[in-house]
């Protein structure tokens, strides 16, 4: 399907919609787990004790964020997730940490710092009340979704201005090409300083 004749269908939803329908923001049993994972995840990378258990449970942590993002209809970002977070930068922490004596802890977790615990909570509780404001995944109202000039005009014109019929793909490699091509740089810097940690010249 070709972006031009995407538009139409667009359109459609949106205009099918009436604004005063209440869009209800409901969390699925999906959605609920993942976010429980994540933040269970978060709290015992943080509060871990050993280096190797911290590093496993960090991975877990991307790997959950990954997908979750998916969830959200974001691939391109889970993608990038699972491949810098969840495996480069985990596989880079595990080489390290070979190359270096690990203490043995008889304790599992870190003892909770009150004064920072609240300062997070503060924050926590800052962004849970601006949570209402924020429209419902798909919703027609929602500003990104419903502004004619932004928008409606990258989801009609794509396919006539770039040829390419996937949208998202028109926008990160024609439309935003040169912030795709300075992250795709930063990438293989970080790349090329990991070999040089390594003292390796190629990939093996």
């Amino acid at each position: 399907m070709t972006g031009a004749a995407f538009a139409p269908s667009v359109a459609a939803q949106t205009t099918a919609v009436s604004p005063a329908t209440p869009v209800v923001a409901q969390i699925t049993a999906v959605e609920a787990s993942l976010l429980a994972f994540v933040v269970l995840t978060a709290l015992a990378t943080a509060l871990a004790r050993d280096v190797l258990a911290a590093i496993i449970v960090f991975g877990a942590y991307s790997l959950g964020m990954a997908a979750l993002y998916a969830f959200y209809r974001a691939p391109d970002v889970a993608l990038t997730e699972a491949a810098i977070s969840a495996g480069v930068t985990t596989v880079l922490l595990l080489l390290t940490l070979a190359k270096t004596t690990r203490i043995d802890h008889d304790v599992a977790f870190e003892s909770v710092n009150v004064p920072a615990a609240g300062a997070a909570g503060i924050l926590l509780a800052g962004l849970l009340l601006t949570m209402g404001d924020v429209p419902a995944v798909g919703s027609p109202d929602a500003p990104v979704w419903s502004n004619p000039d932004v928008t409606q005009w990258y989801l009609g014109e794509s396919y006539a201005q770039t040829g390419v019929e996937n949208t998202v793909m028109a926008v990160l490699a024609a439309f935003r090409g040169f912030d795709t091509f300075g992250e795709a740089v930063v990438v293989f810097a970080a790349g090329v300083a990991a070999l040089i940690v390594l003292h390796r010249e190629v990939f093996a």
